[in-house]
């Protein structure tokens, strides 16, 4: 087997790749974000149902609005960075099944029927597609300071009133700042962690 990505692509995306705790004063334009999501949006998903929904705070307004649900250590990593994204899931994702599954439209039924299969499969393909997401902003040279220290009821309550779409976690974006970066954490081997049947 050859290997399809170089070593340097490998680092960037994973081995060097951190967490970010903290953010250099750059900004991040619309285009990027662009850019980014025609990326994740090609990862597979159930179906390919895409579930996902994504918000950007992009305005010191927009992360107000954000700001009172945060848990304090969070505050200052979301007001700080860029960008912070809200990764979501809609949960009436299947009412799109019949455009992005032409071949089975039936699809939709699947799900639309079954509100504990809907909501399962929403949310784990909306953390696959956000996961997608900061893989691929790792891959156009942007940090990720993944959270879930926050209350996804305000959050939901402010941001998605009136709709079928929840919050799952949010994501500051930017150009980290190095100093803020902790040492690596220890990850589980192989051995720990892997079963071969």
């Amino acid at each position: 087997m050859s290997q399809i990505v170089n070593d340097a692509a490998l680092d960037a995306i994973f081995r060097n790749a951190r967490s970010q705790n903290g953010w250099q004063d750059k900004p991040l334009a619309q285009t990027l974000l662009q850019a980014i999501y025609d990326l994740a949006r090609m990862g597979p998903t159930s179906a390919n149902c895409s579930p996902a929904r994504f918000v950007f705070l992009t305005t010191p307004e927009a992360k107000e609005r954000l700001k009172p649900f945060l848990l304090p250590t969070n505050v200052q990593k979301v007001m700080s960075a860029p960008v912070t994204v809200i990764f979501a899931h809609d949960l009436k994702f299947f009412d799109k099944i019949p455009q992005l599954f032409p071949h089975n439209p039936g699809a939709r039924e699947w799900f639309s029927g079954n509100a504990q299969l809907a909501e399962t499969t929403a949310f784990r393909n909306g953390s696959l597609q956000a996961a997608y997401f900061m893989l691929a902003a790792r891959s156009l040279g942007v940090d990720c300071g993944p959270m879930s220290g926050f209350d996804n009821a305000g959050v939901d309550r402010t941001f998605f009133a009136g709709t079928d779409i929840k919050s799952n976690f949010i994501c500051a974006l930017g150009a980290g700042d190095p100093a803020k970066v902790f040492p690596r954490n220890p990850r589980l081997s192989f051995d720990e962690a892997c079963q071969v049947l």
